[in-house]
């Protein structure tokens, strides 16, 4: 016989949880900020799923770039690289949620943990996995340069939290910074910007360009905060804007060196994006400016509950998504290959782009598994120490970033004995470990919107 607790809440669905945490939404909340959030990150997915072309010629899986294959697509990337919104809707939340911390007494290392906890609690299975993966694929017989290939494929998404984290890292310095100086503080960082491409581009220091992993990301970080403190409300200033960033944006491409293409393309010898350059600035400020514009149409939109549920229920399991969509491609790509179907069609040939709805419903299938099992990393806070020495939290956050960018820039597989290069997965482990979060770490339910 079995018997009940009859305290015992029923378990619900997820979309029945999205429904509940909707009408508990506090009506000051800026819907419009996590719908952006859930709109870019679709736009990232479908872009990467576009972008790669692969073949099967003569028995040889080949990866090609659709980019390169029909230059016409290069001017989609003005649509499809949408990191300066994720940056822009950062800079509204972190400024909310650092204001607030600093009200109540808060301090910097627990509200730095709290905000990257979050953002590292997925990637870590997804290191794992790709562990297994690699394990599994050598001891079927996989030569080491195709196992390279693919997790150095699937796991490019970890950049952005390397980038990301660093700018939450700065917060305090950047939001000291704004209430000081205000958009000054944003002309500033556009300042440097131009200055390390001159340097870059113009005098041949290569290693410079990097200074603008921060300045460009930081600064639209900086205009998020600009959102947030209401100095760009109007919709005669959102308009003018974008109309501004997109004259700048032209006149770069006209008359300076940038190429079309917002995403790298092989053979391009400048890349806009990587490290980021000028026109990424001129790029985020014209979408800002186009974002902003609509807020008002997306607010009234996001008034429904079943609507804003929607959005609750994506932005609850937006890290996932983004970290597991290429694994589920390159893994529904390797099944296609081995069983020898799917793979005939000449990338950017009539037949390749009748066959893309039906790939990218194929990828988003496979994708949906891996969230499922994930997403409960994203549901959840850690218990962590009232105080957490500085030093230290900044030995975690620089192993943790240090570990995501190598990554990001050659995958986790090798050449050698172990078949992964141990040291790169090993750093997030070792950063999450000195503050005590991480999947490994206590877990309990965190109860909050999206």
């Amino acid at each position: 016989m079995t018997t009940t607790n009859p305290n015992a809440r029923p378990r619900r669905g997820l979309w029945q949880q999205a429904l509940a945490m909707a009408e508990q939404t506090p009506a000051e909340r800026n819907r419009y900020v996590d719908f952006r959030r859930a709109l870019s990150i679709f736009a990232v997915i479908v872009g990467h799923w576009l972008v790669a072309a692969t073949q099967v010629r003569d028995g040889v899986l080949v990866g090609e770039n659709m980019l390169a294959v029909q230059p016409w697509t290069q001017w989609l990337t003005w649509g499809f690289q949408v990191m300066p919104i994720f940056f822009l809707v950062g800079g509204f939340s972190n400024g909310v949620s650092w204001t607030a911390t600093r009200r109540r007494g808060g301090t910097y290392s627990n509200w730095l943990v709290g905000r990257v906890q979050r953002l590292i609690n997925p990637v870590m299975p997804l290191f794992l996995a790709w562990v297994v993966f690699i394990a599994v694929a050598r001891f079927l017989g996989l030569d080491s340069g195709t196992i390279a290939l693919a997790s150095g494929l699937a796991l490019i998404p970890v950049w952005f939290l390397a980038v990301y984290l660093l700018v939450v890292a700065l917060v305090p310095l950047t939001r000291m910074l704004w209430e000081r100086w205000g958009l000054a503080s944003f002309w500033g960082l556009v300042g440097m910007a131009a200055l390390v491409d001159y340097a870059n581009l113009g005098l041949g220091i290569e290693m410079l360009g990097y200074a603008n992993f921060v300045f460009v990301w930081a600064g639209m970080h900086q205009l998020g905060y600009a959102w947030q403190s209401g100095r760009l409300d109007g919709t005669g200033r959102r308009v003018a804007l974008g109309a501004g960033g997109l004259a700048v944006l032209v006149a770069l491409l006209v008359f300076g060196p940038y190429p079309i293409s917002f995403i790298g393309v092989p053979g391009d010898e400048i890349v806009n994006s990587m490290p980021p350059k000028l026109t990424i600035f001129a790029l985020g400020v014209f979408q800002a400016g186009l974002v902003l514009a609509l807020e008002p149409l997306g607010r009234r939109l996001l008034e429904g509950t079943r609507t804003w549920s929607a959005v609750i229920l994506v932005n609850g399991m937006i890290m996932s998504l983004y970290l597991w969509h290429l694994t589920a491609s390159v893994l529904v790509t390797a099944v296609a290959w081995g069983i020898g179907i799917g793979l005939s069609a000449d990338p950017g040939s009539v037949e390749w782009w009748l066959w893309r709805p039906f790939w990218l419903g194929l990828y988003a299938a496979a994708t949906l598994p891996f969230v499922f099992l994930f997403a409960r990393f994203e549901r959840g806070t850690i218990e962590v120490p009232e105080r957490v020495s500085i030093w230290r939290l900044v030995a975690s956050v620089s192993l943790v970033c240090g570990g995501l960018a190598a990554t990001a820039a050659g995958g986790i597989g090798s050449d050698d004995w172990a078949g992964i290069r141990v040291w790169v997965v090993a750093l997030p482990f070792l950063g999450a470990a000195l503050v005590d979060f991480g999947p490994l770490a206590h877990r309990r339910a965190a109860g909050r919107p999206a």
